[in-house]
């Protein structure tokens, strides 16, 4: 008689036990997952923004071309600190992988050269190199500024 409740009990507890660990694993799965795979979920650069209403910043912390300023700050072939058009430094994206291609193809070994603007983002103050080794794209270590304040 005695054996026979305690089987009960011991196969309701495991149950439940069961269905605990069940409910909590696909309601807790989720929840981390969310937060460690979504880039949106980071804090959006806060950029300043001139008389012409363009930001300006440094695009160190952008998490895409979406979130850069319009005016991205950098150093000219001369050494002149100024800022460069996002549109500018980015080209459009390639609507087929043979685009992409022939767009490499064109650009191999060849570098590029983009306006310098003063911060209203019209007066052009020098000329900003972007430099292809043939391969990919290269902005060296010296191009790249830090903005300690964002």
């Amino acid at each position: 008689m005695f054996l026979k409740p305690l089987g009960i009990r011991t196969v309701i507890t495991g149950a439940a036990l069961v269905v605990g660990i069940v409910t909590g694993s696909v309601g807790f799965g989720p929840a981390i997952a969310n937060t460690f795979t979504k880039q949106d979920l980071a804090p959006t650069p806060y950029y300043q923004t001139n008389e012409n209403g363009q930001t300006y910043g440094s695009s160190l912390y952008a998490t895409s071309p979406d979130t850069e300023p319009d005016l991205i700050e950098a150093i000219g072939e001369d050494g002149t600190f100024g800022y460069v058009r996002s549109v500018d430094l980015n080209l459009p994206m390639p609507k087929t992988p043979e685009e992409a291609l022939e767009q490499h193809r064109s650009r191999a070994g060849k570098n590029r050269k983009i306006n310098l603007y003063d911060v209203d983002g019209k007066t052009v103050i020098g000329e900003f190199i972007i430099k292809n080794d043939g391969d990919a794209t290269v902005i060296t270590a010296d191009d790249i500024i830090v903005d300690e304040k964002n």
